[in-house]
């Protein structure tokens, strides 16, 4: 097959991902909450600091910074734990939802966080894990300039790649962070191929998402610069929301797949098999 034939297969899958998502509107729910969240901890941990440090804020950090960076990454551990914490807490329950939507039955937003819950540990010490890489690739970046930009990037795709299954392994099987992490990898070579396609289709809904919105924006703007800017983030908003969650049903059929679990319509379109090819 082609490399035409499988960005054409790619973009299918990610389709079909959007079909799932139309038809089960309540997965949205998931990254929503994921992302208030996710807000709610930056004002906890930046709205706190400058509650008590006021203008002094900024220069505290940077004091911070050349007397005690001890401190400083300690502080960037917490935050980065408690934000992959919540990240892989809401697309746990996210996936398990997905399964049983694809295995024909009823899933209930309650069902997906109580499942979540019940993973907690897995979760946890995967948040570890994460957090802790975070700190090491923030501390390189910070010694190496932009050699450090350069190798950071590097090492982000390969973690992208290394970790693509991570989510529905702490969901599904009873591994360490270490092993799940193994686990994601060996999937990976063992049925590796232009995944690229289906990657390649979230970003082209991305792309197309935010082309659409500038120009509605730049329309909006005439009539009020306040709506424009408005209607743009909550557009914005809502485009992370569906795609985000697209991307995750993607990934738990795709892993439903691999381990001969029904896949729901993906295994109706039969795609999921010339996507991935057997090494």
């Amino acid at each position: 097959m082609s490399f035409f034939d499988r960005m054409s297969n790619g973009w299918a899958l990610g389709m079909t991902s959007l079909k799932t998502i139309w038809e089960n509107k309540k997965l949205l729910v998931f990254p929503a909450l994921s992302g208030i969240a996710l807000v709610a901890v930056c004002l906890s941990f930046f709205g706190g600091a400058f509650a008590i440090f006021g203008r002094d804020f900024e220069a505290f950090f940077n004091r911070l910074e050349e007397t005690n960076e001890i401190l400083l990454y300690a502080i960037l551990f917490a935050f980065y734990l408690v934000s992959y914490f919540i990240i892989v807490f809401f697309n746990v329950a996210l996936v398990h939802c997905a399964r049983l939507i694809f295995a024909g039955q009823e899933a209930t937003i309650k069902e997906g966080l109580n499942y979540s819950g019940s993973r907690i540990v897995s979760i946890g010490s995967w948040a570890i894990l994460a957090a802790t890489v975070g700190v090491i690739l923030k501390f390189l970046e910070d010694r190496l300039g932009w050699l450090g930009q350069i190798v950071i990037g590097i090492i982000g795709m390969v973690w992208s790649i290394a970790t693509f299954f991570v989510v529905p392994i702490l969901a599904y099987e009873d591994l360490g962070p270490i092993d799940a992490l193994k686990r994601s990898g060996a999937m990976m070579k063992e049925k590796w191929g232009e995944s690229i396609g289906a990657n390649f289709s979230f970003g082209v809904f991305y792309l197309l998402g935010y082309f659409f919105i500038v120009i509605a924006a730049i329309a909006l703007f005439f009539v009020h610069p306040i709506l424009a800017i408005v209607s743009a983030v909550l557009a914005a908003l809502l485009l992370h929301t569906v795609v985000s969650a697209s991307k995750t049903v993607f990934i738990a059929a795709t892993y439903n797949h691999m381990t001969d679990k029904p896949a729901g319509r993906f295994d109706d379109d039969q795609m999921l098999d010339s996507l991935f090819l057997v090494k």
